[in-house]
């Protein structure tokens, strides 16, 4: 079981658009304040890691992010706050706008529904089904909730919906808060699109969508304590602890190479190029991006860029 819940966290710090996820995940309450059982110990701590590229008239900020967080942690202040504060625009993997929860669920619309005559429970065998059906009765769900939606969309799904139910929330996420830090007048710009990011997910082989679906629905007791340990990693800014974290969780090589690598690859490209243009910029992407093998920095190592770790 934990290996499973330490791929689903491994999962929701590698995409933001887990948590942007519409329709069933944001009609669900959070329960009263069990949020968070970070330690306060580990709260209080030097600060999430935080890199930087360079040359002669650009710099480039990289910052891993937690894409929800319980509104108990408290991380921005330091040398996080200062590059923010010095920097010309703030770039994040894909940007919320008030139209984005729309432009989701058009999307999810066009991909995650499953063809008439389809449910996502007769594509399951019966040990799988039984393990699904058992998480959806933990979570106060019917059986039967997601039944006309592609694996992909239930997996999303029942990765989210324990956190939220226990206090973990998109509102009090890095980006959310790196957002109204810069204030409106910060440049704003993305990596990535919402299409984008879905299709990482709808793209997958329907055998790996389903394995995804099943370890998410056999880790629904154990994502959140195994995310606050994630959380404490970050919050002390130990790269390699929470690299050590997440190398046992991912191990689908299909999926970390879509998920992980192949965006790192493409992001260490926009740095490249980036680094043509004077100014000051800060990158805010999933913390799972930059920690581990085959992160941004190797990426960028790959290219000749040196990164240099500012805290």
């Amino acid at each position: 079981m934990r290996s499973f819940a330490k791929t689903i966290a491994c999962l929701l710090s590698g995409t933001a658009i887990l948590f942007g996820a519409p329709a069933c995940a944001q009609q669900q309450k959070p329960t009263p304040v069990q949020a968070a059982q970070v330690p306060a110990a580990q709260m209080e701590m030097a600060g999430p890691a935080l890199w930087k590229v360079y040359d002669e008239d650009t710099t480039v900020y990289l910052f891993g992010t937690v894409h929800a967080l319980p509104k108990e942690v408290d991380w921005y202040k330091g040398d996080v706050a200062a590059a923010l504060a010095s920097s010309d625009m703030l770039i994040t993997e894909i940007m919320t706008t008030p139209e984005t929860p729309a432009i989701m669920q058009t999307i999810l619309m066009e991909k995650g529904i499953l063809p008439e005559g389809k449910t996502l429970r007769a594509m399951l065998n019966d040990e799988q089904r039984a393990s699904y059906d058992a998480a959806m009765v933990k979570l106060g769900l019917p059986e039967a909730a997601f039944d006309r939606f592609e694996p992909w969309y239930a997996s999303m799904m029942l990765s989210i919906l324990p956190l939220m139910k226990q206090g973990y929330s998109p509102e009090s996420g890095v980006e959310a808060v790196l957002t109204k830090e810069g204030g409106e007048a910060k440049k704003r710009g993305e990596l990535e699109t919402v299409a984008f990011q879905m299709s990482v997910f709808d793209d997958l082989p329907l055998d790996s969508q389903i394995k995804f679906l099943v370890q998410a629905a056999e880790g629904v007791d154990t994502i959140k304590p195994m995310l606050d340990k994630m959380v404490a990693e970050w919050l002390e800014g130990d790269a390699d602890g929470l690299a050590a974290l997440m190398n046992e969780g991912l191990s689908d090589p299909l999926l970390a190479d879509r998920l992980l690598y192949q965006r790192n690859a493409n992001w260490a490209s926009w740095i490249d190029d980036r680094l043509d243009t004077p100014g000051t910029v800060f990158i805010a992407v999933g913390a799972g991006h930059l920690a581990g093998s085959k992160s941004v920095q190797d990426a960028l190592m790959a290219r000749g860029i040196t990164t240099h770790r500012v805290q």
